[in-house]
C-alpha cells in the first residue's frame, strides 16, 4: 500500500511526488503518457515558479537545456508601451518558457531520482472508492493487465477534466465561463525583446522565446468568434498581426515550424480534498492562460499539498485540518488575478479611467515595473490597484 497515489505526472503531479518521496514517503506516479511528450501548454514559468524550481534543485537543468533567460516584459496597447522588469520573488525577477517536452521530463526524473514509483502509459479506469472514501485506482498497465493500487491519498493531478474530480463530484465555485479561443504555434528566425504582449479591441497575442532558437506565439480571439477564428485559423492568424505592421513584417520575415494549436478554457475553483483524495493543479483551480500563470498555480499546489499531507500524516493536525488551510490560503492568493485574468480575457477595450491609468504609466519606470508585475505575479492586482500603493508611484 502506498501513502500516496498521484495521478498526473505533470507540473503539478510531478513535483507533488517529487515533494513527499523526498519526505520519505511511498509514493506511486502514473500517467497515460511516455516522457517526454509534449502537452497543450503555452508554458511560460514566471518568477515565482523559477523560485520553486531553484530551491526544488531543478532550475540549472532548465537553463542548461537552452532556455532563454526572460527578463523584460512588454506590453503594447495601441500607441502606448509599457516595458519593465517584474518585481522578485524569492530574488527571482526573470521567466523563462521551457518546451514542456523539456520541462515535464525534468519534473519526472526529479521524482524518480526522489524515490517516486513512475508508471508510464498507464490509463485510470476508475477510482477504488470503499464506504465514501476513494482508497485507490483500478486501470491497465503499458502490458494491457488490469492493476489495482491502494493508498492512504490518491493525488488527482489530472487536469481540467479531471476524472477524480467527477467521481467524487468536487465542488465548484467562482465559476468564468469561456472568454478567448486561442491559438499558439512556433517560429524561427523571430527576434523578441524578452515577453512582448499585444492587447487591441478584441484581438491579442504574446511572443516569447523558448528553446532551440524558435518564438512561441499565442493569439487570442473573443469566445464569441472562435468559429469565425477556426473557419481558417491560419489565414486569420496571419491576418491579425496587421494591426501592428512591425511585428507583422517581423512574422513575414520568420518561419513557422509547427502546426497551430488550439484551445478556450473556462475558469472555475474546486474544493481540492475530501475523504481519501486530493486536487492539485489545473484539476483543482484553472482560469484563462492570457495570463500564463498555470505552472505557477501548479508548483504553489505541490508544495502546499506535499506539506499539508506531511502534517496530517507526522499527526500533528488532521487531514481536514491542514486541506480546508490549504484551500483557504489559495482561495485567498488567487482569488484577486483570478478576476483580473477574467476581466483581461475578455478582450473588451479597457474602460475609461484604466485607459487613463494605462496612459500616466508609461514612461515612469517605477509604475510600469509594478505594472508588469501583476503578469509576473510577484504584486498582487489587489496591491496595484490600492491607492496607498499606486499614489506614490505615479507621483514619482
Amino acid at each position: 500500500m502506498y501513502d500516496a497515489i498521484v495521478v498526473g505526472a505533470r507540473c503539478a503531479g510531478a513535483p507533488t511526488a517529487m515533494l513527499l518521496a523526498r519526505r520519505g514517503y511511498r509514493v506511486l506516479l502514473l500517467d497515460r503518457a511516455v516522457f517526454p511528450s509534449d502537452t497543450v501548454s503555452t508554458h511560460v514559468v514566471q518568477a515565482p515558479a523559477v523560485a520553486a524550481l531553484h530551491r526544488w534543485g531543478l532550475l540549472q537543468e532548465v537553463i542548461a537545456a537552452g532556455t532563454p533567460q526572460i527578463g523584460t516584459y512588454s506590453f503594447f496597447f495601441g500607441p502606448v508601451a509599457i516595458t519593465g522588469t517584474p518585481r522578485p520573488a524569492d530574488g527571482f525577477s526573470t521567466a523563462y518558457a521551457p518546451r514542456r517536452t523539456l520541462l515535464d521530463k525534468i519534473l519526472v526524473d526529479a521524482a524518480v531520482r526522489a524515490g517516486a514509483e513512475l508508471r508510464e502509459r498507464f490509463s485510470v479506469e476508475e477510482y477504488v472508492v470503499e464506504d465514501g472514501a476513494v482508497v485507490g485506482v483500478r486501470g491497465h498497465d503499458r502490458a494491457g493487465s488490469s492493476v489495482v493500487e491502494r493508498a492512504r491519498v490518491v493525488i488527482g493531478a489530472d487536469g481540467r477534466n479531471s476524472q477524480l474530480a467527477r467521481t467524487v463530484h468536487a465542488e465548484q465555485y467562482a465559476e468564468r465561463p469561456k472568454s478567448q479561443w486561442a491559438y499558439y504555434t512556433y517560429f524561427r528566425d523571430l527576434p523578441v525583446n524578452g515577453l512582448e504582449t499585444y492587447i487591441g479591441p478584441y484581438r491579442g497575442w504574446g511572443a516569447a522565446p523558448t528553446n532551440d532558437g524558435l518564438t512561441m506565439i499565442v493569439m487570442g480571439w473573443p469566445y464569441a468568434e472562435a468559429e469565425a477564428f477556426k473557419a481558417d485559423p491560419e489565414g486569420n492568424f496571419l491576418k491579425t498581426f496587421e494591426l501592428v505592421p512591425g511585428f507583422a513584417e517581423r512574422v513575414r520575415a520568420a518561419t513557422r515550424v509547427e502546426r497551430l494549436v488550439g484551445a478556450s478554457v473556462a475558469g472555475y475553483l474546486r474544493k481540492p480534498y475530501g475523504p481519501g483524495w486530493v486536487l492539485a493543479g489545473d484539476a483543482a483551480y484553472n482560469k484563462d492562460p492570457i495570463t500564463a500563470q498555470g505552472i505557477i498555480d501548479a508548483f504553489r499546489d505541490a508544495e502546499s499539498i506535499s506539506s499539508a499531507l506531511h502534517d496530517a500524516w507526522s499527526g500533528a493536525r488532521s487531514f481536514n485540518e491542514v486541506m480546508h488551510a490549504h484551500q483557504t490560503r489559495r482561495d485567498a492568493q488567487v482569488m484577486a488575478i483570478y478576476e483580473f485574468t477574467s476581466e483581461l480575457a475578455t478582450l473588451e477595450p479597457p474602460p475609461p479611467e484604466m485607459q487613463q491609468l494605462i496612459g500616466q504609466i508609461e514612461g515612469n519606470q517605477g509604475a510600469m515595473d509594478a505594472f508588469v508585475s501583476i503578469n509576473a505575479a510577484t504584486v498582487s492586482p489587489a496591491e496595484f490597484f490600492d491607492p496607498a500603493f499606486l499614489t506614490p508611484l505615479l507621483a514619482a
